[in-house]
């Protein structure tokens, strides 16, 4: 057994944590920098507040004045109105501002949008208030492209002028500039268009979903009958949008469509402009998600010619990493093939020049391109595989340093000229501590160091996080924490509570300050418990194979290896092996289903919130990166679809989801009752009208956890 203290520090405490503390107050917040966006003077930056935005210098953290006043905002906006997003233009002389926004999944708003002009101080509403999506300045800040009903438009910020560029946009059928359901899910992106270098040209998807099923929430909201929302999802195997590519000519007023075949079996993941004002570099996937190209595209005749193409046996995951160099000459691209993430040079024509990056270990975020010093800044797994380290290496791969200097989780902001950054770092029993460093990677000052956070967190009666490895019974070391009560006994036996995601490519064992839920599983310990987390294979940061192994299988290994943890922690001679639970949220609701039905000798209690119990019931893309369809690979999904084992129950099981959940489905949660029910087993089911997949709306998440808390009190 290896087991590591991230910190020999006891903190003596007498307060006791309460359940409000955790999940109403905000008592264990700590402060960030929102809003934060450099200057392009390399010496200031921006941060946001509820009504203004002030200016501070990087060197001093003074404040040397406000790019927008409360004063000036509430001038056009309204005394009752936040200010609640902003966008900068590159020229610095147009501030687009959103001062009511009204989310539509999980990374779409619509928003009531100004255009501020700093200059003359003048705000400007556009679209006469009508909620848009998708607000985005030209490069020459001279117009305002957005979404609005499915179509797409833009404002000539001089004129006053509305253009519409496409006017096929119908709801559940059409729609311009703006992703579909499935792609903002699982492509991460919601802004369906992207501006020409010159500003003079708009490149755009269009989604044609006229063909994929639909699917129906229901809202509860004192009325005679449920208002039903129907909405376009793609589930496994069934049509998906068929998605093309298409250029507006704003001076020639046309569009032209790239002239590639109609296909609902290709994805468009990424669309992005080249240095070159005329050619977009278009990324073309396959359904199973593992034969990418890169092509680049003409926009004034649609033609295209290839520059890039990679195969994986598994699947390619996308990033956003892919940049072009001013000269026109080079791209970077980052891939997983070689084993690990790594960061690679290519000229125009597609050729390899460079190897950038070369540990074995995996890439996990790039910070910028330094083109004048030769340089590029990374984020790594490193020194261990809890840790983040920033690094930068020279363009010719040949000098590769170490910048930030502690253990734990590092992240940079780099000013546009590389001269100053500001540090994020944290542990995992530390919050996180903002500093200014100067291009010699000298501490300038402190933004925020949490001190007062800190302070009033270390009152409470709390332990400290601790890692901890081993290895399964075939072999295979798994990387883990373990929490244990303030009180902490070593001659008692402590049930064990365990909690997870196990997600492909994620990653929740982190040297890393916790948010989310740490709290309530700290306010668990108190309580006397054991809480305990393990990261399966299939997670990240442990290069390519132990991610991609759970391919065609998901849920399998993963199980394996989740019972192999409590098996081992059950071992410990502290815990009670007769009282181990676990629990999870979405795939760690399914991870948690899975493990108390196909680990019922070893799990006492389980409790899942918002499970996957059927991968045929989830969406195209995700599943199908990772389990082909079911009539490919029937027994994937057959051998790892809880509600295929309900019969297995023996222990005590906790289900909840939200009703409107549009991501996973209520369905799922229906059908398990189903199959529980059917195979004449108890269980606990709560059931959240009017909540999303985060369960929040109405009250609904003190009342969650307080029913979690509850059950693990009487069941484990």
């Amino acid at each position: 057994m290896l087991l590591i203290s991230v910190t020999a520090e006891v903190i003596i405490a007498q307060q006791k944590i309460t359940l409000e503390d955790v999940v109403t107050k905000g008592t264990f917040r700590v402060k960030g920098i929102p809003g934060f966006q450099y200057l392009q003077d390399g010496s200031s930056y921006l941060i946001k507040n509820n009504k203004s935005i002030d200016i501070i210098k990087i060197a001093d953290g003074s404040k040397s004045g406000e790019l927008i006043s409360q004063q000036e905002f509430e001038s056009f906006a309204g005394a009752d109105a936040y200010l609640m997003d902003y966008q900068l233009s590159k020229a610095e002389d147009k501030l687009v501002i959103a001062t009511v926004q009204e989310r539509i999944y999980r990374h779409s708003t619509k928003d009531k949008i100004y255009v501020f002009d700093l200059n003359t101080k003048q705000g400007k509403l556009i679209r006469n208030g009508d909620l848009i999506t998708n607000a985005t300045l030209s490069p020459d800040g001279s117009k305002l492209a957005y979404t609005f009903e499915n179509n797409l438009y833009y404002t000539d910020l001089s004129t006053g002028a509305e253009m519409q560029v496409t006017k096929d946009g119908v709801v559940n059928q059409i729609i311009n500039g703006m992703s579909d359901w499935v792609y903002e899910e699982e492509f991460g992106f919601t802004r369906a268009f992207e501006w020409s270098p010159d500003s003079k040209c708009l490149a755009f998807l269009r989604f044609d979903e006229s063909k994929v099923p639909e699917f129906t929430i229901f809202y509860n909201r004192d009325e005679a009958y449920p208002i039903p929302y129907t909405f376009k999802y793609p589930k496994v195997g069934q049509t998906n949008s068929t998605v093309s590519v298409h250029f507006y000519d704003l001076g020639k007023k046309i569009v032209h469509k790239l002239n590639m075949a109609d296909d609902p079996d290709i994805y468009f993941p990424r669309i992005k402009w080249t240095v070159d004002p005329s050619i977009l570099c278009v990324t073309k996937m396959n359904r199973h998600q593992n034969d990418l190209t890169l092509y680049l595209a003409n926009r004034n005749d649609g033609s295209y010619t290839p520059l890039l193409h990679e195969t994986s046996k598994q699947f390619i995951d996308i990033n956003d990493y892919l940049y072009f160099f001013k000269d026109n000459k080079k791209f970077l691209w980052v891939s997983d093939g070689e084993g690990y993430v790594q960061a690679y040079l290519y000229d125009m024509q597609g050729k390899r020049l460079q190897k950038l990056t070369t540990a074995d270990a995996d890439l996990t975020d790039i910070y910028g391109v330094d083109e004048k010093n030769g340089k590029l800044y990374y984020q790594v797994v490193a020194p261990t595989q809890m840790d983040k380290q920033v690094r930068v290496v020279s363009l010719d791969g040949k000098k590769d340093n170490l910048i930030s200097a502690a253990t734990g989780y590092n992240s940079y902001r780099f000013s546009p000229d590389f001269s100053y950054a500001v540090s994020e770092h944290s542990d995992i029993n530390t919050p996180t501590v903002y500093t200014v460093v100067d291009k010699k990677n000298k501490i300038v000052r402190t933004i925020e160091d949490n001190k007062a956070a800190s302070e009033k967190i270390a009152v409470y009666a709390q332990g400290q996080f601790q890692f901890f490895s081993f290895r399964t019974s075939e072999g295979v070391r798994l990387n883990g924490w373990i929490f244990k009560p303030s009180n902490f006994d070593s001659t008692r036996k402590y049930p064990v509570f365990m909690t997870l995601y196990g997600g492909p490519g994620s990653q929740t064992v982190l040297n890393r300050w916790y948010t989310g839920f740490s709290w309530w599983y700290k306010y668990i310990a108190e309580q006397g418990y054991i809480v305990a987390c393990v990261d399966n294979r299939g997670t990240g940061g442990r290069g390519t194979e132990f991610r991609k192994m759970t391919y065609l299988q998901l849920g399998h290994y993963e199980t394996i290896d989740q019972i192999e943890a409590a098996k081992y922690l059950g071992r410990l001679p502290y815990a009670d092996a007769s009282r181990i639970g676990i629990f999870g949220w979405s795939y760690g609701g399914f991870m948690a289903t899975s493990c108390i039905l196909k680990g019922n000798d070893v799990f006492k209690s389980a409790l899942a919130v918002a499970p996957v119990t059927n991968w045929k019931w989830y969406d195209s893309i995700y599943t199908e990166r990772y389990m082909h369809t079911e009539k490919e690979n029937p027994s994937g999904y057959k051998d790892n679809s809880p509600v295929y084992f309900a019969d297995r129950l023996k222990g005590n099981y906790f289900l909840a989801h939200g009703l409107d959940d549009d991501n996973v489905h209520f369905q799922n949660s229906v059908e398990m009752n189903r199959a529980l029910i059917k195979a004449g087993k108890q269980f606990e089911f709560h059931m959240y009208p009017n909540s999303n997949h985060s369960i929040y709306h109405e009250n609904a998440r003190i009342h969650l956890f307080t029913a979690m808390t509850n059950f693990i009190l009487e069941k484990l």
